[in-house]
């Protein structure tokens, strides 16, 4: 059987996360082939791997959105469209309601435009485009309305142009998308399709915007609106949709997702990968704090420099390691080594880069994640296995992770505050540092909660009978 694994800004090219993720799924299931279908932020990237694909991985497709910029309109156009492909697109502008995919495919895959951009040009969707804005936007300036909506529609028009692969079965690792590329698969292809949801992609591409410089104020109701309908529209054309915890399913549901398609299969780890890192020991020296982190915008690393500046004003002797890529988003990764000059830490803070993060751990007394938005993050069950304990933010289920479900009495394996909320981080890492029995009991109940629910095998075997079961589905509306 062949899956069709479809992801979008992760892997093969961004080490950690979802991108592990990926990795261990194809390495877990040998006796599957999987195929690649990656969409990336730039063509930069083609070919540039940070991860051995596994043999099983029998191709891979790249697709990279700045490759919008060489796109050519041809001439303006009258007359091209059909009064039911305008609404499907009208629909698609205002945003209110679940689009309508096949009719997008009837748009964007039956009638091959030389150039997505073709379509900005014709007389037929300038007038939808009118219309929307003398019914809602008439406040704004016209140009601004028209060259937001082009940012915001033209990567959806260049991907649904593009060539999909056949497959067995559809999987999506998103909602945006690559999530409806999976839709429109399936629909093309008469196979599965589900989603495997990490953290939910329209509150973080919302988050985002909010914060954002490029979407000015009045548009930004415009791009969030445009992401939630895209998700709609995924959860829509999935046969199921898994996601890693409970309160991520509530969320599914409440953006429009059936609730008979969600269950739940949390992430797990290789147990055995931390079996050489000792316990924790009441050494008396310096207190290393880590962050095994993407050094980007959501995982807030200045939240966790500020929290740290506090601590190492009281504990002049302690030090902390950020360890995770820094490429990314380099912009950032320098925002965040000047913040930290600026704070007086140049001696006290180490940007590692990426790392073998074995290597690191044996070192670290305390753990920290600083993350705006989480699904359910790795380095968490890492550090757990690892015999760590942790201080995260109350995002994705960090809570359930650190505290336990209400049928767990493991104990606490660290503690939450909230995001943002520096102060907080820096009491709660100060309490772990001056207690090492505090530490040692959290790092110990951390370690039994990951081997009862989080392992690799228990993952491996979910995923194991999902895909067994996709394919009996597609096996069945063949027959």
């Amino acid at each position: 059987m062949r899956i069709c694994l479809l992801t979008e800004g992760s892997y093969p090219y961004v080490v950690g996360g979802v991108s592990s993720w990926v990795q261990m799924l194809m390495e877990g299931l040998p006796e599957y082939e999987f195929i690649v279908y990656s969409i990336g932020a730039e063509g930069k990237d083609r070919g540039r791997y940070k991860y051995k694909l596994p043999k099983n991985c029998v191709a891979i497709y790249e697709v990279f959105l700045d490759e919008i910029l060489n796109l050519k309109a041809g001439t303006r156009q009258s007359h091209v469209l059909t009064p039911a492909q305008a609404q499907v697109l009208e629909e698609l502008v205002k945003g209110d309601a679940p689009l309508d995919l096949m009719g997008l495919v009837d748009i964007f895959r039956k009638k091959r435009w030389a150039s997505p951009l073709d379509i900005f040009m014709t007389a037929d969707f300038f007038d939808v485009i009118r219309k929307v804005y003398a019914e809602r936007y008439d406040y704004l300036p016209f140009t601004d309305f028209f060259w937001t909506l082009r940012s915001m529609l033209l990567p959806l028009f260049y991907l649904l142009q593009q060539d999909l692969p056949a497959a067995d079965v559809y999987h999506s690792i998103a909602t945006g998308y690559c999530g409806i590329l999976g839709g429109i698969a399936a629909a093309v292809y008469h196979k599965p399709f589900m989603i495997t949801e990490h953290g939910i992609y329209s509150r973080e591409r919302e988050a985002e915007i909010i914060k954002s410089d490029w979407a000015k104020t009045d548009f930004k109701s415009i791009w969030i609106r445009y992401f939630y309908n895209l998700a709609r529209l995924s959860y829509e054309q999935a046969d199921h949709v898994y996601t890693l915890f409970e309160h991520n399913g509530e969320i599914e549901k409440e953006l429009g997702c059936a609730p008979e398609k969600i269950a739940i299969v949390p992430n797990g780890i290789h147990m055995e990968r931390f079996a050489p890192v000792p316990p924790l020991t009441d050494h008396g020296g310096t207190i290393n704090v880590g962050a095994v982190v993407r050094v980007v915008p959501i995982k807030d690393i200045l939240t966790l420099l500020r929290a740290f500046f506090l601590v190492h004003q009281d504990l002049p002797d302690s030090h902390l390691y950020v360890m995770g890529n820094m490429e990314e988003d380099p912009e950032y990764a320098a925002f965040c080594m000047n913040t930290r000059d600026l704070l007086g830490l140049g001696e006290a803070v180490t940007f590692t880069g990426s790392i073998q993060v074995t290597e690191y751990l044996p070192k670290m007394d305390i753990l920290v994640l600083s993350s705006i938005s989480e699904g359910q993050p790795l380095s968490v069950l890492e550090g757990f296995a690892a015999h760590r304990p942790f201080v995260t933010t109350d995002v994705g289920c960090c809570r359930e992770l650190i505290y336990g479900d209400s049928q767990d009495t493991l104990g606490d394996a660290g503690v939450v505050v909230p995001p943002l909320d520096f102060e907080s981080m820096a009491r709660e890492i100060l309490r772990l540092a001056r207690h090492f029995p505090l530490r040692y009991e959290m790092a110990e109940a951390g370690y039994k909660r990951t081997l009862q629910g989080y392992t690799y095998e228990h993952f491996i075997d979910s995923y194991r009978q999902i895909y067994k079961e996709e394919g009996e589905l597609g096996a069945s509306w063949q027959a």
